[in-house]
Formats: structure tokens, sequence, C-alpha cells
């Protein structure tokens, strides 16, 4: 069963205006704060109860939104004895963190002890900030006790283990009690509180343990099961002085601003045009990217998208349209939370202005990040050849790029253009998994042309053409080296550069 319960609140103002009243919907929510439910189902919703109960709240309930979701999954019922006791906990709160992504939700509450041992790699793969319990209790007892003290420790056998507690209050000493199968009994058993029994045996146990810790001179004593927190006033009444986290918590996320570690530079690439191209513009970032172990790597996310339609067959030929196709890629990469887009296709730039003003995250062009790159290397006055799809020529977008940039460009006449599509797109072209012979024989007589009308430098203005070189960087002629811009290259090293920035400014 899915519970989900929504408190939200927003005004209406009435005014009259033509005879008629006219509602006006001001939205003032400040913050919009989830609870994850299930990980105890009764302590998940007093940790609920005791957000709304704040006298914050109270005071200014236009402005908070809550949200609860309750969820089963396989180890929901569980006690909490070992490692392997939580596994189905990370997917569980994985799967609820990402549908309250899906609601713009500002901050998420945790109420597990246990869960805050995978907090940190959860928080990794989540854009909402995930409040601390442990951080809340930390500053809850720093502010009170100045001087170190005894703490008196309830909680279950994997958080007592993973000696969690120590990491966040180091300056006191923690004490636990004698009887942990009793404590755990009291939790997890048949007639524990979190089956909702409240006194009887469980109570009478959890009251012996915390006797049994004042007795060896705690000051306070600190539950490390949210369960606990919903008998702490009858321990309250019988003069035990325990806190209760779930308030603390709650008070916590509500006066303290949650911020995230910025999460690693991600890169989306629009992949599949072509297909090659694709695997090599990745394996060319890999190769680029300075990394001890694989954790150094750059993340990226592909969208392998083969079907998007040709886009030299629309320039040239007026088929079909690519665009909303690349526009629909691009928008499923935004959704996966990418930083920026790349697209591995020179032919598909010829879009990429259009497109752009629809996104909200950059695609990196690679037509001027080429042109960059020829400027710094080979300076301002190198006259450029180009060889590329028809498409890509009849299009003008590399033309437009190098124009601007001051470069006199030179382009392969009809016959040796022709020479360059059928390297390309023919029987034995590369698109066709071909890398030498016939394919690289058309695109050398294609290079001749340009060379012999004085072109410095020439681009392989098609991603797939430099698969053709995968050794060399330059044609010889006459004595003369000609240099070979693969823009791929060019691109997947600003990329590099780029993560690199990045990293360090956040």
């Amino acid at each position: 069963m899915n519970l989900i319960k929504n408190t939200c609140f927003s005004t209406i103002d009435s005014q009259t205006k033509s005879g008629k009243f006219v509602l006006i919907l001001k939205s003032i929510i400040l913050e919009k704060i989830a609870v994850i439910g299930g990980l105890g189902t009764l302590s998940g919703g007093d940790l609920f109860f005791k957000l709304l109960k704040n006298q914050r709240v109270l005071k200014n309930q236009l402005q908070y939104h809550f949200v609860f979701e309750q969820q089963p999954y396989s180890q929901i019922n569980l006690p909490l004895y070992h490692e392997e006791d939580i596994k189905s906990r990370k997917y569980y709160t994985y799967n609820v963190c990402k549908k309250f992504e899906a609601q713009s939700l500002t901050k998420v509450l945790l109420p597990c002890f246990a869960s805050h041992s995978f907090l940190e790699e959860l928080q990794k793969e989540i854009s909402i900030p995930i409040v601390n319990i442990f951080k809340a209790l930390a500053e809850y007892i720093n502010s009170r006790f100045k001087t170190p003290v005894k703490i008196g420790v309830l909680t279950s056998d994997y958080v007592k283990e993973s000696n969690m507690l120590s990491q966040y209050i180091p300056d006191h000493e923690l004490i636990f009690p004698s009887h942990q199968q009793r404590l755990m009994e009291a939790i997890y058993g048949d007639q524990g509180i979190k089956n909702g029994y409240f006194d009887g045996l469980s109570l009478e146990y959890i009251y012996q343990a915390c006797t049994e810790l004042n007795s060896n001179g705690c000051d306070i004593i600190l539950p490390g099961i949210t369960e606990l927190s919903l008998i702490v006033e009858q321990l309250w009444k019988r003069g035990i002085s325990i806190l209760d986290v779930n308030q603390i918590y709650a008070d916590y996320a509500l006066e303290h601003d949650s911020n995230i570690t910025a999460k690693p530079f991600k890169l989306g690439i629009l992949g599949g045009v072509g297909p090659s191209a694709t695997v090599d513009f990745m394996n060319k970032i890999i190769k680029n990217t300075p990394a001890q172990k694989d954790q150094d790597h750059i993340k990226m996310v592909v969208e392998q998208n083969p079907q998007i339609p040709d886009r030299t067959a629309h320039l040239i030929y007026h088929e079909t349209d690519p665009s909303i196709a690349l526009f629909s890629t691009c928008r499923r990469l935004e959704a996966e939370g990418v930083d920026a887009i790349a697209i591995p296709c020179n032919t598909a730039h010829a879009f990429v202005q259009d497109i752009q003003e629809h996104l909200s995250i950059p695609i990196i062009n690679m037509l001027t990040t080429t042109a960059e790159y020829i400027r710094e290397s080979f300076g301002q006055s190198v006259k450029v050849g180009l060889l590329a799809t028809s498409g890509t020529i009849e299009s003008k977008v590399y033309h437009n790029i190098l124009e601007e940039f001051g470069f006199d460009v030179v382009i392969p006449d009809q016959e040796h253009q022709n020479n360059v599509m059928e390297s390309i797109y023919g029987k034995f072209g590369v698109k066709a998994g071909f890398t030498d012979g016939l394919c690289k024989e058309n695109l050398l007589k294609a290079a001749d042309f340009v060379i012999n009308s004085d072109a410095e430098v020439i681009i392989l203005g098609c991603t797939e053409l430099p698969l053709l070189f995968p050794i060399e960087t330059e044609i010889v002629k006459n004595g003369k080296s000609i240099a070979l811009i693969d823009p791929t290259l060019i691109l997947a090293k600003k990329i590099v550069l780029i993560t690199k920035n990045e990293s360090s400014s956040r």
C-alpha cells in the first residue's frame, strides 16, 4: 500500500473587479519537507507529528508543505542486528527520495539511525539534501554539555557495532547497557515497541536499561533507535532523563538550512549519431582524463539513439527533420541531471542553435571548440580545409563559425565531395563499419584536393572520419605536413578541462 500524506497551505485573496470576485492564489511556501516512512513505521509517523507541532510551524503554517511517504519493502519488519538487515533499505530509500526529487521538495528526513550508515552514498545520487540525525543530536548535546559527560546509549546491535555515534560525539564517553539482547527484544520482539506495544514488558526492559545506565553515572540517555521517542514521556514520568530524538531531529530540520556537497560534474552525450563515433568519443574522454582510479573519471550519461533521422538527408533532400528527435534526446539527458551535453556529430550542430534556447543546460559546441583550437594552435591566418558531409557543407554551419574566427575555408569540388560522401555513406564506407581500403582512398582523394587548394590544416568534419586515421595526425605532401584536426578529440579534451575547472570550483 502506498500511503502519501500532504500538508500544504496557500492563501487566497479576494477582490472585486467588474462586479466579480477574482481569486488570486499566492504561493508563499518556503519549505517543502519530506519524511521517509516505513523505516520504523510508528516512529516515522511520530517524527511527522513532531514536525507539525513545532512552534515555528504552528505560527507559520502557510509557509510549510510536508510530505510523508511509506511503501512496503522486503525487510520492513527485520530487527537491525547486522549489515544484511539493512540492504533493502538502501533501495527503498533511494526510490522514495527520487520520487521526492520529482516533487521539488527542499529537504528529506530519514528517521532511522541504521540507514544513516549509507547516507553519504545515498546523498551522492540525490539532489535534495538529506538531514543528518547524528548532526542534529551532536549539536543538541554539545550545546548543553560544554564539558565531556557520560552518555548512556540505547541502540540496535547494528548501530552499536558501526561506531557512528562516537564519530559524531567523540568528546563524550558512551556507555551501553549490559543486557543488549533485552533491549533488542523490547524494540523488535513480538510485543515490542515497533509492533505498537508501549507498555508492559517492553517498557520495563527499557526502564531497567535506563536505570542501569543512570547507576553507571550517565548524565543523559541518548536513544539510537527512533522508536524510543514513542515512550519517552512515560520514562520522563519515572524520572529518566532521556532525549526525545525525534523532536530534536524535527526541530533541527526546521531551524537549519541543509546544504549538500556539490555533485561531481556529469556529462550527457547525445549518442547514436553515429554509433561508432559515440563510442570513439567516449574513449577519447577516458584516455584524456588524468585518472589514478575508476572514481577519478568523468561521470557520463549516454542516450544512444541511432533512430534519430539522418541529418544530412534532411539538410540536402528535405527528408525527415531530426530536430524533435535531437531535442527529445537532449531533454532526456537534462532529466538525468547532467550539467552539459556533448553531441559527437558535426552535422547535428546545424540544429544546435535552435535546440539550445529550449534547454536549461548548455550544449558544448564542438564546432566552436574546434575553431578556438585551430586559432590557438595554428594562428589566425591559417587556411582551413573542411572534409564533411554534404549536409554540413550546405548548411554552412562550419563555414559560419570558421569565418567568424577569421579563417578562409577550403572545401572539395563536387567530384571530390562525392568521394567524401562515399567514404562515409558508401557500401564500403565508415558508417558500414569499414576503416580502411576504399573508404580511406576516397577520403584521401578529397584531402589531396583541398591541400592543392592551399589548405594548411584539414578538419575531419564528420565524427566517423577520424576512425580512418587511428594513428595519423597529419598528411605529408611535397615535404609539407598538413595537420588533421579531429573535432571529437578536441571536444573530449575541452570536456576534461571543463570538468577539472568545475570540480575545483564546487
